[in-house]
């Protein structure tokens, strides 16, 4: 398809082949008489009502007063108005294109566009008003086509292309030719409904068999319907033809045209040629050419290329559309090019272009995720100042950033701004802010969040519960979780797996194993899935009570339902087999999942470790470590603290010389962790001279001592008799915002129960108590200390006030009581003591059996001695030798 390259030629017009019927005297008189009528000073309307008149006026009279005022045609327009609105005169088509014709040619196109939409109007078929257009042509003195091509127009305007191309062809069948710029109309008219294939044919039909001349709109419309036809060797052609044509003068239309085909078939490649073409043809890439490229270049994810191209953009002054600013800086986010994407939002936000909304609150995400605050604010403020915050999603996406980071305060802030600006929060919002508010402990600022929400007239949703339920069981506030929970299944709010895993993990941290398990069940009968976390909370609650199958059997339940068990998993597990002395089950275990290809970590190895080194296996642990460097195992401080810890214990002072040094070679050096090691060990030894030369040796080093390292040289101290210290120390703490815990108060304790000095020790357990500090652990020291002095009516009562301040005494506490009342040889005291220990559910140990056990046999009641023993042996338990002793000398007595 090669269009001829021709000049243009004047229009000839067609004169008829004879000419109109002539009117006969009579429509001589009465067209002179209505002419007489449009141009006198009379009333139309009276003129037109005689007789004479209305009667006979037909449409062949309105045609022939058209033809007669064909150079007056205001005249004629204002005439023919009149008759078809104040009189409802039905005037023939042929009419409306006589005045066409008479407006067209006295340059009066917006009334002739105005009758041909009447005509069109009508819904006759495009053949009959063209030819109704051709003999009005025909009949009139005027040589231009234009209302010819008004008549076009007016077909693509009114969405009738078709039509206009029927009209468009017929015109060449009687030898005229429509305006370039009309043809050029019609073929984007074809090209707006698809018909790419007519547009084609019009172009070879119009211009390959004609003198006209194309320009370089008709051109780009071939390329188009080329390019929709996937024909690009063909439209490169079309732009090869277009250059050769002299007549036509080429823009960079032509070529956007075809770089957008080009890059729509993914050859965007091809199309940044013929970018860099446009140069050596005078030609200059505007904001499409470099908007489409980029487009493309985004399609196939080469966003380096894109940012090069918008980078070229702005140093030429050109901005960049928001669509295609927004691709490429949606692209480097993806590609994890945060720092790059933000680059580029900084610079062309100075031209003031912003990537759509979608865009910036993805890159408010990452900027978030990557905790680069200070760009997430900076980005936050542009949107503000381009009015793009006109949603709640960009400000719940700040709010969770600062609620993540733990500064809910500043959350709260723009939380204000986000209701100042108008923009109601949604239940997503404050959930957000309660989560925020539960993580840092904050119940009663979250409580007040969800009291808000039900204010606002919000419906609270399983995760609002959640957060909540999650904050009472982080505090240990597991009656406020359940009543929560009870709240939310009530408003007919189904839980899900994190609402009961956070129940499980706050029923485990208070060893409420049993109602642990009770919810575990109630979580499957209502088919929630447990997940990994769920089961790995329940694993470690086991191990911390010491109930090893059983962890065992989740463990291998979980494995059975297709979960990933991790080193969240595993610690717990071997760090319970360690505790339970069974270290070498729990390096047996960890060679077998190492054997699956599953990898362990420091934590895993630390606790075997510590399991070791409690059993004084210290070449063991030695060849543990080795294993974790074979294995490619960083070992933490945490690790060396504790392999210095068995080596203290050996007193091996060359090989912790040499573990020193190597801690030093790796890069580190020894922390808190390690020096309170060093301290405690030679405090406990009596050594305290060597554990302040370690105390000082550590301050040198620049490590401020904590509250553990006080602890354990407090402790120290104490046990030395050195009161005085202890109390320097313990001000110095205090000095130094450093909060004692219930350990410290508890050397204090320790050492004055067992002095005999209760007054001093009872003023201490009541400063505990008014901190939260005191424990199941001091009340036993209070207990013991009363018991150790014979008042045990002081010692029952500190049971009770134990109590009732919400601290459950556990089977030392009522041991301790036992003792006393055996000592007493009130053996009836301690059955009661015992009995009541059964009723709390608190299951005696070994100590608890062997001293009713002793004592029953001291007393003769060799018969409840052995009652107590069989129990004893069905848990597993066993008798001390002396206990064994008493009972194998009198097992005749239990025979009668």
């Amino acid at each position: 398809m090669r269009p001829p390259i021709r000049t243009p030629i004047p229009f000839l017009k067609v004169r008829p082949a004879a000419s109109p019927r002539r009117p006969n005297d009579d429509d001589e008189n009465f067209l002179a008489m209505l002419n007489d009528v449009a141009r006198s000073k009379q009333s139309w309307t009276i003129a037109l009502e005689n007789p004479s008149i209305s009667s006979r006026l037909s449409s062949r009279h309105i045609e022939t007063f058209i033809l007669q005022n064909l150079h007056d045609s205001r005249l004629a327009l204002r005439f023919f108005n009149f008759l078809g609105l104040h009189k409802n005169f039905p005037h023939s088509t042929t009419s409306f294109c006589l005045l066409v014709h008479s407006l067209v040619q006295s340059k009066l196109y917006w009334p002739a566009s105005s009758l041909l939409q009447t005509v069109l109007e009508r819904g006759e078929n495009p053949s009959f008003v063209f030819q109704n257009v051709f003999d009005s042509y025909k009949r009139s003195d005027f040589c231009s086509t234009h209302g010819f091509d008004l008549l076009i127009q007016n077909y693509v305007q009114s969405r009738r292309v078709l039509d206009s191309v029927v009209v468009v062809k017929s015109m060449k069948e009687c030898g005229l030719f429509p305006e370039v710029r009309t043809i050029s109309a019609v073929l984007y008219g074809l090209i707006r409904i698809r018909r790419f294939e007519m547009v084609l044919g019009l172009f070879n039909e119009m211009f390959m068999s004609s003198k006209l001349i194309p320009d370089a709109y008709v051109y780009a419309a071939v390329i188009r319907s080329l390019c929709e036809l996937n024909d690009y060797d063909r439209a490169k052609e079309m732009i090869s033809c277009a250059e050769k044509n002299g007549g036509c003068k080429l823009n960079v239309v032509i070529y956007n045209v075809l770089i957008h085909g080009l890059c729509k078939s993914g050859r965007v490649w091809e199309a940044v040629e013929i970018k860099k073409m446009l140069g050596f043809r005078a030609l200059r890439a505007d904001v499409v050419t470099y908007c489409t490229l980029v487009l493309g270049l985004c399609r196939v994810d080469e966003f380096r290329f894109a940012l090069d191209l918008v980078d070229e953009m702005v140093e030429y002054g050109i901005v960049p559309s928001e669509e295609a600013l927004s691709s490429v800086v949606d692209g480097m986010r993806r590609k994890g090019e945060v720092g790059k994407a933000y680059g580029l939002i900084d610079k062309v936000g100075k031209l003031g272009q912003m990537p759509n909304l979608y865009v910036c609150n993805a890159m408010l995400q990452s900027l978030c995720k990557d905790e680069d605050l200070e760009k997430t604010k900076s980005l936050f403020m542009r949107m503000e100042g381009k009015g793009l915050l006109t949603n709640d999603i960009s400000y719940n996406i700040i709010i969770d950033t600062f609620c993540k980071r733990g500064e809910v305060d500043e959350a709260i802030t723009v939380f204000g701004k986000m209701i100042s600006a108008g923009i109601k929060p949604t239940v997503y919002t404050y959930n957000i802010l309660i989560r925020g508010q539960c993580k840092l402990g904050k119940l009663t600022a979250a409580e007040m969040l969800f009291r808000e929400i039900n204010e606002k007239g919000l419906s609270p949703t399983v995760v609002t519960y959640t957060s909540l339920i999650d904050g009472y069981c982080k505090k240990n506030e597991v009656d406020k979780a359940f009543r929560l929970y009870h709240e939310m299944t009530g408003k007919g709010i189904s839980p899900n797996v994190h609402t009961f895993t956070a129940l499980i993990c706050g029923l485990c941290h208070t060893n409420m194993m049993t109602e642990a398990c009770n919810t575990f069940n109630k979580m499957l009968e209502m088919n929630v899935a447990p997940n990994e976390v769920t089961y790995n909370i329940l694993i470690e609650g086991h191990c911390k009570v010491g109930n090893i199958e059983r962890a065992f059997e989740l463990f291998d339940e979980m494995l059975k339902k297709g979960l990933a068990p991790d080193t969240f998993t595993y610690r717990p597990l071997i760090s319970g087999l360690c505790s339970a002395g069974r270290v070498a089950e729990a390096k047996e275990f960890m060679d077998h999942i190492q054997k699956g290809n599953n990898k362990l970590n420091g934590f895993c190895y630390s606790a075997l470790l510590h399991g070791y080194c409690k059993e004084r296996r210290l070449k063991d642990a030695l060849s543990a470590s080795d294993e974790m460097g074979e294995k490619g195992i960083d070992k933490d401080l945490i690790c060396y603290a504790i392999i210095i810890q068995g080596i203290l214990e050996k007193k091996d002072t060359k090989l912790l010389i040499n573990t020193l040094r190597e801690i030093y070679d790796r890069g580190l050096c020894p922390d808190n962790v390690i020096y309170t090691s060093f301290i405690d060990k030679y405090g406990k030894d009596g050594n305290l001279e060597m554990a302040m030369a370690h105390w000082d040796v550590m301050v040198s080093e620049g490590f401020t001592p904590n509250v553990v390292t006080y602890t354990v040289m407090i402790n120290s101290l104490c046990k030395a008799g050195d009161v005085r210290k202890a109390e320097i120390l313990l001000k110095e703490m205090l000095t130094k915002g450093i909060i004692p815990n219930e350990m410290t108060h508890g050397c204090f304790l320790d050492h004055l129960t067992r002095e005999g000095n209760m007054k001093e020790a009872i003023r201490i357990h009541k400063v505990m108590l008014k901190g939260s500090l005191a424990s199941t652990v001091t009340y036993n020291m209070i207990i013991r200390g009363f018991c150790k002095l014979g008042q045990l009516q002081e010692a029952s009562e500190m049971l009770i006030e134990m109590s009732n301040n919400g601290i459950l005494p556990d089977c030392i506490s009522y041991s301790t009581l036992m003792y006393e009342q055996c000592r007493r040889k009130n053996l009836q005291g301690a059955f009661s003591i015992w009995e009541s220990m059964l009723n709390k559910d608190i299951k005696p140990d070994a100590v608890a059996y062997n001293l009713l056990i002793h004592s029953c046999c001291v007393a003769g009641e060799f018969s409840k001695a052995f009652e107590f023993h069989d129990n004893m042996a069905k848990r597993g338990l066993k008798l001390t030798q002396a206990t064994h002793a008493y009972l194998m000398l009198h097992t005749g007595t239990r025979g009668s």
